[in-house]
């Protein structure tokens, strides 16, 4: 008699292909809320399809590309269990970097890597994700559910996304545009956005012993709640802004800080500063200052202390690019301006105090 044997399956080594399938099911319908009319096909196929025929409008269209996560923020959300804001974190990182430079977001691809597949909690974050493309304007054509039992932990997950949008040639902004005497206007952040938690979960847990259910009453709500603010998706507003009024660049404000971003969109021969007077950080800030002990400059050069992202527009433009702004309800102020480079040997530098 021959004894039976059980052999090796993909199942039995962690990967539930059937859980895969129910998630693609639940994410449909809000992919569905961000398609474009450029889009071709549905959810499911190998590849997303966008009818490049739209680009023929354009004289010389560049194509702008950028990917990006959300870093260690994803972890805050596992903790929590709340699964759908991260996704707008996500298409913010990626498509606020793209309009940086004039360019319409057209469309976005995610990647979620899990360590187990839960398909609500998968479409949770996907759900995220189409609200912040609707956010941005742009389409989510397709992406990738990755299932890696023994990597990551049961619960554990990470997201990545990559974008594409284009532009005119002869509208292209940055640091060619830029001139003397031009006005650093000044968008708030939603919060922390999606960067320096590495930071802020050092000082917070680690040294400051704080748990996410904590009441902060400078935040008049949670750590956690606080911590999870969705970052603020500007491109729309950049887009509008750049149709109303005349702007030479824009700065994304991510990771390094408010400084080195924009830095990054001034030519040599250009200086700019920003006065810290005209603002006052939120509350957040300063409680990862106080409860870490950090420097000013340490959490000025990793975290975004108030500002999301900013615009250089010439000084007869500033009256129209704030009205614009504000029928938009974003708050903006003009926090600097551009100089000649002088003796400064950084392209933007910070200059006075907080406001308080």
């Amino acid at each position: 008699m021959t004894e039976k044997t059980t052999g090796a399956s993909y199942a039995a080594a962690g990967v539930d292909i059937e859980a895969g399938d129910r998630a693609v099911e639940l994410m449909k319908e809000w992919v569905k809320k961000t398609q474009r009319p450029e889009v071709l096909g549905g959810l499911g196929g190998f590849a997303g399809l966008f009818d490049a025929s739209a680009l023929k409008r354009y004289e010389r269209p560049l194509l702008a590309s950028a990917t990006d996560g959300v870093g260690t923020k994803v972890d805050i959300a596992r903790q929590l269990g709340v699964y759908d804001t991260i996704g707008h974190d996500l298409v913010a990182m990626v498509m606020d970097d793209i309009v940086v430079c004039g360019a319409e977001p057209l469309f976005m691809t995610d990647y979620i890597c899990v360590g187990k597949v839960h398909p609500e909690r998968v479409a949770a974050i996907v759900k995220g994700i189409a609200e912040g493309c609707v956010l941005a304007g742009c389409a989510l054509v397709g992406g990738e559910t990755a299932e890696h039992p023994g990597l990551l932990g049961p619960d554990d997950f990470d997201v990545a996304g990559a974008g594409t949008g284009v532009v005119e040639y002869d509208r292209l902004l940055g640091a060619d545009r830029i001139r003397t005497g031009d006005a650093v206007i000044a968008m708030a952040s939603s919060g922390l956005h999606s960067n320096g938690y590495s930071l802020v979960r050092h000082v917070l847990f680690e040294r400051a012993k704080m748990s996410l259910e904590s009441h902060v009453e400078e935040l008049g709500r949670t750590l956690g709640e606080e911590l999870l603010e969705p970052t603020k998706i500007y491109s729309l507003d950049c887009m509008a802004l750049t149709r109303t009024a005349e702007v030479h660049a824009y700065s994304h404000i991510t990771g390094g800080g408010l400084a080195a971003n924009l830095a990054r969109v001034i030519p040599d021969h250009l200086h700019a500063t920003v006065d810290r007077s005209t603002w006052a950080p939120g509350a957040i800030f300063d409680l990862v200052g106080k409860a870490g002990q950090v420097e000013q400059l340490e959490l000025e050069k990793t975290l975004n202390m108030g500002v999301g992202m900013m615009a250089v527009v010439p000084g007869e433009s500033v009256d129209v690019a704030l009205t614009a702004l504000a029928d938009r309800g974003v708050d903006a102020w003009v926090a600097g301006e551009i100089l000649d480079r002088g003796d400064h040997t950084e392209g933007a530098t910070m200059t006075g105090s907080y406001a308080s």
